[in-house]
Formats: structure tokens, C-alpha cells, sequence
């Protein structure tokens, strides 16, 4: 029990230091964390297909506008530096879960099947 509790605390001081390493990295870029999330994989491909169009928009709008600032060597602050860019907002990155949770259901309800 005590050998978790000191386990548990490490891991989310260093949760919170990559948290912090990967948001500041997004913040020059101009990128939320869903928008690094591999699109190829079926899941988030789902969601995407499911989401909100002004959602897919902005991600895609992030992503080309991250291209185009590493292409100039440019970094996001430059140019707006009080944006609140909400780093961390979840958007469809819930639904992928959902997806993911429904799969697993799906394939323990079918085990019987092999």
C-alpha cells in the first residue's frame, strides 16, 4: 500500500513535467493536444467522421498553420502572444474512448466466436 502511494506520486510528478515540456512545445506551435494525435488510426478516424465540422476545420486550419510556421522558422508567440490557446482541450478525443470502449465490448461479447 505504501510502496503504491510513493509510486502513484512519482508518476504524476512526472506526468506533470512532461505535461508542462509538451505544452509549452504546443503553445510555440500554435497546436492543441488532440491535433498530434495520429489520424490513420480507426478510432480517431471515426471520431473525426463523427465530429462537428467546425471542429475538423479548426484542427485542420492548427495544423496547416504549424506547418507553415515551422516552415518559416516563425514560433506562434511571435505573432500572438496573449492568445489563450487552450492547450489541453478535449473536443472528440472523448468519442475515440467511447470507440475504443465500445470495440473491446464488442469483441469480449463475441469471444465465443474463435
Amino acid at each position: 500500500m505504501a510502496l503504491r502511494m510513493v509510486i502513484d506520486k512519482a508518476t504524476g510528478f512526472a506526468a506533470k513535467f512532461y505535461q508542462r515540456g509538451v505544452a509549452s512545445q504546443l503553445t510555440q506551435t500554435g497546436l492543441r493536444y488532440e491535433d498530434i494525435v495520429n489520424e490513420n488510426e480507426r478510432e480517431v478516424e471515426e471520431a473525426l467522421a463523427l465530429a462537428d465540422p467546425d471542429v475538423v476545420t479548426g484542427r485542420t486550419r492548427r495544423l496547416k498553420r504549424a506547418i507553415d510556421l515551422n516552415f518559416k522558422r516563425k514560433n506562434m508567440l511571435d505573432y500572438a502572444p496573449d492568445v489563450d490557446q487552450e492547450t489541453f482541450k478535449l473536443e472528440f478525443y472523448d468519442d475515440v474512448m467511447k470507440i475504443k470502449a465500445r470495440d473491446q465490448e464488442y469483441a469480449l461479447l463475441n469471444a465465443h466466436n474463435k
